[in-house]
C-alpha cells in the first residue's frame, strides 16, 4: 500500500475541493516545458502549449475538423481486412491486438480517408491515427492510400496526406514493406493527372512511411518540432559511432537542409494550405471580364498571331 498515494492524496483533494469530485483531466502537463495547462486553454489553442509553443499530438478527428471548411467532411470505407500471414504473437495475438485497438479508437485501421471542401476547393485527405498501433502501416493502410489516390483522381481533387507513424507494421512482415512501393505508385498517379499532392508531416513520421510516400509531396509542410526520419537517433549513433547534431531529425533541422519546404504553426496550417491550393489550382479567370456593348466587336488591326516587333509596344 502506498500511503501517500492511497491516503494522503485523496484527503488533500477532498480538503481543497470541499468534498466535490474534480476530474483528473482538468489539467495537462506540457511534455516539453512541464507547465500545467488548463484543459480549455489547450482546446482553444489547438493543443499547442501557450508557454513554450510545443505542439502536442491531436486526435485524427480533431485534425480533420481543423482542416475542412466548417469541420464538415465525409469518410470513405476501404478494404481493411486483418491480414496475419505470420500468425504473429508476442504477449498477445496480432488479431487480438487489432480488435483491441479497433474497440479503443473506433476505427478499422490506422488511416482515415476523408473528402470535402477546403477553402471552397475539393480535397481528399488521408490522415494517420497514431493512437492505433502507433500509426503503423500494414496492408490496410496501403489500401487506404490507394483508395485516397483514386478518389482524388475521380473527383479532380487535391490529395493531402497527414502521416504520423512509427513505420511499417512488423506483424505483417514483408507484406507491410510492399506497401512502400504500392503507395509510391498511388501518389505518382495523382501527380500524372496534374493534381496537387501535399504532405503535412506531423510528430512522428518515421520508418517505412517516411521512406516512401511521406517524402514525395509536391510541397512538404511540417509542424514545428515534429520528429521526421527513418531510423531512431540512438540506432544511427550506434551504427556510425558518431554523435549526431542537436535537433537532428526535427522539422527545423530538415527545413535548414532542404528536406521540407515549410514549417508552419498549427494555428496557421489551414490558411496556409488554402493559400497553396489556390495557387496550384487557380480555376478562376486571370482578369476581370469586360462586357462589350451590343453589336460591338473588338478592333483587330492585323493578324491575330502576328509577332510584335522587337522594342515595339504591344499596344
Amino acid at each position: 500500500m502506498n500511503w501517500l498515494k492511497d491516503f494522503v492524496r485523496p484527503k488533500l483533494k477532498q480538503l481543497v475541493s470541499g468534498g466535490k469530485d474534480i476530474p483528473d483531466n482538468m489539467w495537462h502537463q506540457c511534455p516539453s516545458c512541464e507547465q500545467m495547462i488548463f484543459h480549455r486553454d489547450i482546446e482553444a489553442n489547438d493543443h499547442v502549449c501557450q508557454h513554450c509553443g510545443h505542439h502536442m499530438r491531436i486526435t485524427v478527428t480533431r485534425r480533420l475538423e481543423m482542416m475542412f471548411d466548417g469541420g464538415e467532411y465525409k469518410t470513405v470505407d476501404y478494404a481493411s481486412n486483418v491480414v496475419d500471414p505470420l500468425k504473429f504473437k508476442d504477449l498477445k495475438k496480432y488479431t487480438d491486438r487489432i480488435k483491441e485497438h479497433q474497440a479503443k479508437t473506433g476505427v478499422e485501421d490506422a488511416l482515415v480517408v476523408a473528402h470535402g471542401k477546403m477553402g471552397g476547393q475539393s480535397v481528399v485527405v488521408a490522415a494517420f491515427n497514431f493512437a492505433y498501433m502507433g500509426g503503423s502501416m500494414g496492408t490496410a493502410v496501403g489500401e487506404g492510400i490507394v483508395t485516397a489516390s483514386r478518389l482524388a483522381q475521380v473527383q479532380d481533387a487535391s490529395l493531402i496526406i497527414v502521416p504520423t507513424s512509427g513505420g511499417a507494421r512488423m506483424q505483417e512482415g514483408i507484406l507491410s514493406l510492399m506497401q512502400m512501393a504500392r503507395t509510391t505508385i498511388a501518389v505518382d498517379e495523382v501527380k500524372e493527372k496534374g493534381l496537387p499532392y501535399i504532405v503535412l508531416l506531423t510528430d512522428p513520421t518515421t520508418g517505412g512511411v517516411s521512406a516512401s510516400f511521406a517524402m514525395l509531396g509536391d510541397i512538404q509542410i511540417a509542424e514545428p518540432g515534429c520528429t521526421i526520419g527513418f531510423a531512431g537517433r540512438r540506432v544511427i549513433e550506434q551504427t556510425i559511432r558518431e554523435q549526431l547534431p542537436e535537433g537532428f531529425q526535427s522539422a527545423e533541422y530538415l527545413l535548414d537542409h532542404g528536406m521540407v519546404d515549410m514549417v508552419v504553426p498549427r494555428t496557421e496550417l489551414r490558411s496556409t494550405l488554402i493559400r497553396i491550393l489556390s495557387l496550384l489550382r487557380n480555376t478562376g479567370v486571370p482578369a476581370d471580364v469586360v462586357a462589350l456593348k451590343p453589336n460591338e466587336t473588338p478592333a483587330v488591326t492585323g493578324p491575330v498571331d502576328a509577332p510584335i516587333p522587337h522594342g515595339a509596344s504591344p499596344e
